[in-house]
């Protein structure tokens, strides 16, 4: 399956306004659709790709010559069946894929924003995709689904615009960010701006790229979203290239070399001011501050949830999770919670879990049935 990006431009009289106060002129939001949408538009599906992903969540990424990021998700006969439902997938603003972000022009400069560029939080990114859907005349989503990040923006939709959809499907994510992972991101943040060719963000208007930096990022943060089971299955203390005397300078074991591959990889595909400004969006995130915590974000919304963990998670752990679900269940809100055994990791949602596509699949057929056929669904379950 095959979708080409697409980009919705916010008109000129309604600019987008971020939390912030400032009117961002000239918006616009990239995004890719999958499958149709049918005649009364009731099939469509947002999904909400994690911090560096981007709107191709199936099918051939075109930007990067590889499958799309959710292809055993989405797709034809998948849990999410383009046979049957209408997939959107926008790139979040901040990223570099298509959305505007710090390496767009700025129209007051006519040169790249680079840190000039606002601040965008996940509620801004959330109103982007909000008036994305309503430009294509959806009135009511099917479901909002999302890991990780992605999982932060479904949580953010539940809080701004809780009539806006059927369901809901947050994984392996939180409703405030932890202090420790504050940290791991601010250690990856210092890594890039540490690096000479950052420029003080200014790196774009001199041709140059702090890949250093992007490099040590992506090696820092890579290592939370395996768990130490499988770091310990895949590579134990396996040697790179035993004997070499230049120990420091080279890899001597191969996780080493994996994450010099992941920081290689990472460098030649994102854009180091976007990853300042979407990891200072997850660290800003915080549903749980209000004067009501987790209950007053989700008394108004009607959705069903399906709350989803993975037992080897050490970046989103499923007590992040749990927290989730009993504000949910004091709120009196039909929510099934599933922590799913597995030894891989935060980055589990992205990969080969049999028990996550069977969860997914049932909640939002379900759904459809339940919602929009008028059946029957299932009674909600929670899960230790």
């Amino acid at each position: 399956m095959n979708s080409t990006s697409q980009t919705w431009h916010f008109p000129e009289d309604a600019p987008l306004q971020l939390e912030s106060g400032y009117a961002l002129k000239r918006a616009h939001v990239a995004y890719a659709t999958f499958g149709e949408l049918n005649t009364d538009k009731s099939n469509a599906i947002l999904v909400c790709h994690a911090l560096t992903g981007d709107q191709y969540a199936t099918g051939e990424n075109p930007k990067l010559g590889r499958q799309g990021w959710w292809s055993k998700v989405v797709g034809d006969g998948c849990p999410i069946d383009t046979t049957r439902y209408f997939v959107i997938c926008a790139n979040t603003l901040s990223s570099c894929y298509g959305s505007s972000g710090p390496s767009d022009i700025n129209p007051e400069t006519g040169k790249v924003y680079g840190i000039d560029f606002p601040f965008v939080s996940i509620g801004d990114m959330v109103e982007a995709q909000y008036r994305l859907a309503r430009s294509l005349g959806i009135e009511k989503l099917l479901a909002v689904v999302g890991g990780s990040a992605g999982g932060m923006q479904v949580l953010e939709f539940a809080r701004k615009y809780g009539d806006f959809f059927h369901a809901a499907m947050p994984i392996a994510t939180t409703a405030q960010e932890s202090p420790r992972n504050i940290a791991l991101h601010e250690v990856s943040r210092q890594a890039i701006m540490a690096d000479p060719d950052w420029l003080h963000g200014r790196y774009a208007e001199e041709g140059k790229i702090p890949a250093l930096g992007l490099r040590i990022a992506r090696m820092s943060s890579h290592v939370n979203y395996m768990s130490p089971e499988k770091i310990l299955q895949r590579f134990g203390r396996s040697p790179s290239r035993p004997g070499d005397a230049k120990m420091f300078y080279k890899p001597d074991f191969e996780i080493e070399d994996y994450l010099h591959h992941q920081g290689v990889s990472f460098k030649n595909r994102f854009d180091a001011n976007s990853y300042l400004y979407l990891s200072k969006a997850l660290d800003m995130f915080d549903l749980a501050s209000g004067p009501d915590g987790l209950v007053g974000v989700f008394r108004n919304t009607g959705a069903r949830f399906c709350v989803i963990a993975f037992s080897s998670d050490w970046l989103q752990p499923p007590e992040e999770s749990r927290k989730i679900v009993r504000a949910l269940t004091m709120c009196n809100a039909d929510v099934s919670f599933v922590v799913i055994t597995t030894d891989n990791g935060h980055d589990a949602f992205l990969l080969d879990e049999p028990e996550m596509f069977s969860v997914i699949r049932g909640f939002i057929d379900a759904t459809y049935r339940l919602r929009v056929e008028g059946g029957s669904a299932p009674a909600a379950a929670v899960g230790a």
